[in-house]
Order: C-alpha cells, then sequence, then structure tokens
C-alpha cells in the first residue's frame, strides 16, 4: 500500500475491517525504507497469487498448479499453491460444494458409513440432504449417528479419500486438522431434508443411541421457534403447560416470541402471566433455560402424537 501512493491505499482502506485497518496501519508506521527491488518482489508475489486463487475457485488446487507449472515452472507453481492453501486455509473437499450433489450422491453412495459422514460434514446443508436423501434407510441412519459424532480428521485420512475422490472429480489438499460434521451439522441435514427421511432417521438413531436422538430433537426445534407455530398449535401447547413454567419460560425472550404466546391467551391470561412475570424478580439463565426445554420437549412429544405440525423452515404447506 506504501508503494501504490495514498489514492490507491485510501481506496484499498474500504474494502477492510477495522481491525485489518488497524493492523495495516501499524505496520505502514513502522515500515520504513524499501528498496525497489523488495517492492518488484512483493508485487510479483501478490500478483502470483491473485492469479493461483482465480485458478483455485474455477478448478481446484491441481487445476491451478498445472496451469502455474507452464508460466513460473514446477518449484515456483508449488510454492505458490502451498502458500496459498496455507494462508486461505482451503477448506477440504472444497471441489464437493461446486460439484452437482446428485453426480457425488452416485459416487459415494456405496462407500464406507465414514467417508459419506466425513464428505457430508464440509458440505452445505443443502447439498449434504440430497446426499443423505439418496442413501438407503438403514444407512441413513448410521451416517447420521456418525456425521453427529464426527469431531476431529487427522490430514492423513482426508487426503487419501480426496485422492480416490480425484478419479472422477477435481481435489484439493488442506494442510491443517479440520474439525467439521457434529450435532449441530445433522441438525441443519434433518431440518432441510423431506418429512419421511427425517422420520426415519430419528427413529433408527433413536434405536441405537437415544440419548444422542433427544439431542437432535431438541436442538431441531429451540423455543423460540414457536413463533413459527400456528395459533392451533400454541393454542394446544399452552393447554399443557404450567402458568409458572411458562412466565419463567419467558423470562428475557424477544418481544416476537412473547407476543405470539400473549395473542393466543385470553387478555385476562396474559395480564396474570405478565403479572406473574413481574412478580418473579431476577432468575437464572440456567432455570429459564430448563423450564424453555421442559416446553419443547412437550412440544415435540405433541407433534409426535400428531396433536400439532412443526412446519419447517416455514415451507409446509398446510391444507384445512
Amino acid at each position: 500500500m506504501a508503494a501504490l501512493g495514498k489514492e490507491s491505499a485510501a481506496e484499498i482502506y474500504k474494502y477492510l475491517t477495522d481491525s485489518e485497518v488497524e493492523m495495516v496501519t501499524m505496520e505502514l508506521a513502522n515500515l520504513g525504507k524499501v528498496d525497489n527491488q523488495m517492492i518488484d518482489d512483493i508485487y510479483r508475489d501478490f500478483h502470483e497469487i491473485g492469479v493461483a486463487q482465480k485458478y483455485i475457485t474455477v478448478g481446484g488446487v491441481d487445476y491451478a498448479r498445472s496451469i502455474l507449472e507452464e508460466a513460473l515452472g514446477s518449484s515456483r507453481a508449488e510454492e505458490v499453491v502451498q502458500r496459498l492453501s496455507t494462508f486461505l486455509q482451503v477448506s477440504p473437499f472444497d471441489f464437493v460444494r461446486r460439484t452437482d450433489p446428485q453426480a457425488i450422491a452416485n459416487f459415494i453412495i456405496s462407500e464406507h458409513p465414514q467417508t459419506i459422514a466425513l464428505v457430508i460434514a464440509y458440505l452445505d446443508p443443502g447439498q449434504a440432504s440430497v446426499l443423505m436423501q439418496a442413501l438407503d434407510p438403514e444407512k441413513q441412519a448410521e451416517v447420521a449417528r456418525r456425521l453427529a459424532l464426527l469431531d476431529r480428521t487427522s490430514p492423513e485420512v482426508i487426503r487419501e479419500i480426496e485422492r480416490v475422490m480425484e478419479k472422477n472429480l477435481s481435489a484439493i489438499l488442506s494442510q491443517e486438522f479440520s474439525t467439521a460434521g457434529g450435532v449441530g451439522a445433522l441438525v441443519d441435514i434433518l431440518n432441510k431434508v423431506d418429512r419421511a427421511t427425517e422420520k426415519a432417521i430419528l427413529e433408527a438413531l433413536g434405536d441405537r443411541d437415544p440419548e444422542l436422538a433427544d439431542q437432535v430433537k431438541n436442538l431441531m426445534f429451540v423455543f423460540e421457534d414457536v413463533i413459527h407455530l400456528d395459533d392451533r398449535s400454541v393454542q394446544q401447547v399452552l393447554r399443557e403447560v404450567d402458568t409458572k413454567e411458562l412466565s419463567l419460560a419467558l423470562k428475557g425472550v424477544s418481544e416476537e416470541v412473547a407476543e405470539k404466546v400473549y395473542r393466543n391467551m385470553s387478555k385476562r391470561a396474559a395480564s396474570m402471566l405478565q403479572e406473574e412475570m413481574e412478580f418473579m424478580g431476577p432468575v437464572r439463565l440456567r432455570d429459564v433455560e430448563s423450564s424453555q426445554q421442559r416446553i419443547v420437549n412437550i412440544i415435540r412429544q405433541l407433534e409426535d402424537q400428531g396433536d400439532i405440525i412443526i412446519a419447517k423452515g416455514g415451507e409446509e404447506e398446510l391444507i384445512a
């Protein structure tokens, strides 16, 4: 930026975060004199990394390496790619996110559940749901279980799986340990698959690991999601909940959630509930969360009984 001049540097500043502006400014202040040769070297490095990044975005690391080898030679090309991969923290299976999920499904459908879970962990929920639905019910449950329990995977394992997939798809390398998967990833996927697939996975998961199944179910519907229930369902839930439990659960919630509840009560009941909350005074956060979780459990139970319907992401169409 010092070499570019004030006007160009000022333009670049517009694209930096506050913390980046602070760090860059400190470096500029302490830069001192820089000879022309060093400036030329930095310009060259910056340009090469920019070009490499463009090629990686288009076709992956191997594609970028092959193009750069022609222009820079193998040694320099490898140096640029390695620096860029580490600097940008190129994610494992990045190539998969640019590939049609159905093509991926056809490729890995016969793989071991652990392999499928690892690949799915690095996809966005929409793509992952396509893969999950392509599996047979028994493998769905096993992949779901392994995905939820997945934590850290060594780069050697990732590279080996990428090497195999490279035969049909572009592959990238990862230099760092990567964290992916987990219960949250499974919940994101289940929230996007069709209801039949969700039910089959949760039932099978419940048979194999009831505690994990409950954890997944609880995360699929949190207390704040009550705003997505229709009024009849909210009224049904309120009939099952004690007033003291409800007043504790509503402590600190958003105005939207509170209004959803008040709107489905009589004016007198809503007024009494608000008085109960005021009389209660300060409460411990963990008590509020426990109360909210008990109400969520009631909601899930009512859904399992068919008494209410939890629309998935607002996309479920209801017929009277």
